[in-house]
């Protein structure tokens, strides 16, 4: 299967079952009775979101008008959860005034991040630090942020390097009142160690990670502990990224039979339904700057989800590539 076919399979995405498979035995956490969105509670305080969410890194190169019916239709199927970046080009601004324009502001679940100022240490010199360059981070670049999105339910410290001197900040913004939820990301590997120091030192609501079917290393640790802690889980680059974009990796496979079994009708549904089917995953925020493909990761969060043994099948067929 090619990626033009992948993508066309998309487009029937509601027309092939958007809402079947639903199965009253499983518990009340990985079903949605009624085709209704599959929700999870974030563990400080037991709101519950839904598990399928947006990434939006793309969103500053995406013209507006595709913003804003990807935007539309998230919540047309229910999706709320928004993930965005400081960093991220104009997505700030193109989702702040999408929202507004449709008049959902309130009622969608907003994250963005801050950094401190300035590059990373060690950042080599060329174009790439023009992405840093304005100087703009820690309080200065929240309160523009707020501007922007018009409210932040989440706030993440952006980056490892940040952490120490951005966490009095956002401790603070919560204190007040002006945000609900902060936490950190990471999205590589080698910073897991100092970050798994940082999930026991500061009271934290979320951790950022990467995992997906084709990078399962926070398995080891940080989730584990994130369940101990008492800390949701947002998977960031569920589908995969860079030379490890699961769809890439498809070619003409077919999906297995007993998928259909769990409402799934594409690649992307399979790999996402394993990652918001881990205990510890909150939700995921699969990419998506079109709107067929934002459609087809909304289905991933209806229907069943995967419990322990399905998912081991999924790590299997996967895995073994049959």
């Amino acid at each position: 299967m090619s990626r033009y076919d992948i993508s066309q399979s998309r487009r029937g995405l509601l027309r092939l079952g958007l809402l079947s498979g639903v199965s009253a035995a499983l518990p009340p956490m990985l079903r949605a009775a009624d085709g209704r969105v599959i929700t999870k509670a974030i563990p400080s305080t037991g709101e519950r979101i839904p598990v399928i969410g947006i990434g939006t890194n793309r969103f500053g190169r995406t013209p507006y008008d595709d913003v804003r019916s990807i935007l539309k239709r998230m919540y047309e199927l229910g999706g709320t959860v928004i993930d965005t970046a400081a960093l991220y080009g104009n997505s700030e601004v193109q989702i702040g005034k999408a929202l507004e324009e449709l008049g959902v502001t309130q009622r969608m679940f907003i994250a963005t991040k801050l950094n401190r100022p300035g590059a990373p240490p060690g950042f080599p010199p060329g174009p790439g630090r023009r992405l840093f360059g304005d100087g703009v981070g820690g309080r200065e670049s929240f309160e523009r942020s707020m501007q922007r999105l018009h409210k932040v339910d989440l706030l993440f410290v952006h980056f490892i390097y940040s952490v120490e001197s951005m966490m009095p900040l956002v401790m603070e913004l919560k204190k007040q009142g002006r945000v609900r939820y902060i936490g950190i990301t990471s999205i590589r590997p080698p910073e897991y160690p100092r970050l798994l120091e940082y999930m026991r030192r500061y009271p934290l609501d979320f951790v950022q990670v990467n995992y997906s079917l084709g990078d399962r290393t926070a398995e080891a640790e940080i989730l584990p502990l994130a369940v101990k802690r008492r800390m949701a889980v947002m998977a960031a680059v569920p589908l995969g990224g860079g030379r490890n974009l699961l769809l890439d990796q498809v070619g003409d496979r077919k999906l297995p039979p007993w998928a259909a079994d769990l409402g799934i009708t594409s690649w992307s549904q399979f790999f996402l339904k394993y990652v918001v089917s881990h205990p510890a995953v909150t939700c995921a925020i699969p990419g998506a700057s079109k709107l067929a493909h934002l459609e087809d990761n909304e289905a991933a969060g209806h229907g069943r989800l995967p419990d322990a043994e399905v998912r081991r099948k999924m790590e299997e067929f996967w895995g073994g590539k049959a």
